[in-house]
């Protein structure tokens, strides 16, 4: 005991030691700026059970962790969890993002926005490695005290109960019309089992709450495993059917699906039934165009800037992350947009191929024009009814998170606040589904504000405030990479904020989530 104290006292001896201008007060320690090293960090305050910092191990003496189960995530099911967290209902609006810009435009749009989540996340791994802190609301008490630990919150908050809310609208209106479409009923029915309210509650019972009360993230690496699996049969269906649907395509239902047609010199399409030419389409309607601009285009922009959207997730990731790193996570987030990023245009792509000008804002409704009772399709409609419930318990960790650390900031984990907050939050987003639908609309404003702070703004004025000047004067090539970021940000919110309201003014309903 006499040993060790001495050894702590060395340490501490040390460390006064290193403080400029020879202070030797307790507070300099505590106010000194660490270097840029991954392996020191400083405690923080926080409940124990998802704290954000890992202490120094000086020894080899096993000494208390804040959790049991931390850093024992594997890189694999890390990557797992972020690519989940990053995938989100917008993929199916993706397709016809791409009918608005283009394909060529398209790639390069994307592309930008996935280097750019890229080095949202560099700068929050970089500020987090300075300090040792890793939850996104203790960064914001570090840059900016009290209030920048409550915007940081708040938005986390608000962003996440508006995504969940998202998801589970989904499973609300497609649920059903997956039921009855494989029970090959015609005509909606007053049966239980068709009723979306009951089925969103039964969702959210027996697979989303139970998810949620993990102990930790890296519990739900398999489940976020069997999601992606979920969405790549979605990817492989939407490549298949490419080459099986023709084009132009017949809606299901309609005189013209018992219409022969025959393609004539001059590339038109002439429908006949006995006799009489219905209509015609020319080929430029099967003709995939490189850059497109109208007026839908500039709607496109929000919905790409805002399709990697995982930030909320990346910090509590970093602390589960067997032997972290901020390379090894680097890695794995690099991973994960990477994998996003490639099924994100495969998906665009091939159902763009599939239907050019005719795709629909929800990919899989223009599916359903084709054949509503396409077994394939239905399948498909299943796959992604799974991911998108599977994401739930992901996106409810952070939103947990944030509550505790505004509530409960010094407390330790407490099994039944856990459960508690799980419980109230999954009643409330349930209760808002099913008897305020509209306030998705509301949750679209709150998103195209705290989205662009999550990704852009927070990360960078963070790290301009958490990184020395010392090591990094403020006119420093970073420093002001990272105001340009933060301005970046900015213009998309406004952008964003723009056009709903231009939507809401005119009832055009042009703007989808991108996440």
């Amino acid at each position: 005991m006499i040993k060790m104290e001495a050894c702590d006292n060395a340490a501490y001896t040390e460390m006064v030691e290193i403080v400029a201008n020879g202070k030797h007060a307790e507070d300099s320690v505590t106010d000194m700026k660490l270097p840029f090293d991954d392996s020191m960090y400083e405690e923080s305050e926080g409940n124990p059970a998802e704290s954000d910092e890992f202490l120094p191990q000086p020894s080899s003496k096993k000494q208390a962790r804040f959790t049991d189960f931390e850093g024992k995530t594997s890189f694999g099911m890390s990557v797992f969890n972020l690519s989940n967290a990053i995938m989100g209902s917008g993929i199916l609006g993706l397709s016809y993002a791409m009918a608005n810009t283009g394909i060529v435009l398209f790639l390069i749009l994307l592309t930008a926005v996935a280097v750019l989540s890229g080095y949202s996340i560099h700068l929050l791994l970089r500020s987090s490695g300075v300090v040792g802190i890793r939850a996104y609301e203790q960064l914001g008490l570090r840059a900016f005290g009290t209030p920048g630990k409550m915007a940081a919150a708040i938005a986390i908050t608000l962003q996440n109960i508006g995504a969940m809310s998202s998801y589970l609208y989904i499973v609300k209106y497609e649920l059903p019309l997956v039921i009855q479409a494989f029970m090959q009923i015609h005509e909606k029915t007053d049966e239980w089992f068709l009723n979306g309210n009951y089925l969103v509650v039964m969702v959210s019972i027996s697979i989303i709450l139970p998810l949620a009360l993990m102990k930790q993230l890296g519990y739900l690496g398999y489940a976020s495993g069997f999601s992606l699996s979920c969405m790549v049969f979605f990817l492989t269906v939407v490549i298949y059917k490419k080459f099986k649907i023709p084009c132009p395509f017949t809606e299901y239902g309609s005189n013209s699906t018992l219409l022969n047609y025959t393609v004539s010199h001059d590339d038109v399409i002439v429908y006949e039934n006995s006799g009489t030419a219905i209509h015609d389409v020319t080929s430029d309607h099967c003709v995939s165009q490189m850059v497109t601009l109208n007026s839908q285009t500039a709607y496109t922009i929000p919905i790409l800037a805002f399709a990697f959207v995982c930030h909320p997730e990346v910090l509590p990731i970093y602390t589960e992350l067997k032997n972290p790193s901020k390379r090894k996570m680097q890695h794995v987030s690099n991973i994960s947009i990477t994998v996003m990023y490639v099924m994100y245009f495969l998906a665009a792509l091939f159902g763009y191929l599939t239907f050019t000008s005719k795709v629909e804002p929800e990919l899989l409704h223009t599916y359903s024009k084709v054949d509503p009772f396409d077994v394939l399709i239905l399948c498909v409609r299943v796959a992604v009814l799974i991911a998108v419930t599977l994401t739930v318990p992901i996106v409810l960790f952070p939103v947990r998170r944030a509550i505790q650390q505004m509530l409960f900031p010094n407390q330790g984990f407490n099994w039944l606040r856990h459960s508690l907050i799980a419980a109230i939050l999954l009643t409330l987003i349930n209760l808002l589904v099913i008897f305020a639908p509209n306030i998705l609309g509301i949750f679209g404003i709150i998103g195209a504000t705290s989205a662009p702070c999550l990704i852009f703004i927070f990360p960078a004025i963070f790290y301009i405030r958490i990184m020395p000047e010392e090591k990094e004067p403020m006119r420093s090539t970073p420093k002001i990479l990272a105001a340009c970021f933060a301005a970046i940000g900015f213009i998309f919110m406004v952008m964003s904020l723009s056009f709903i309201i231009i939507d809401w003014t005119s009832g055009s309903g042009s703007v989808k989530s991108g996440h």
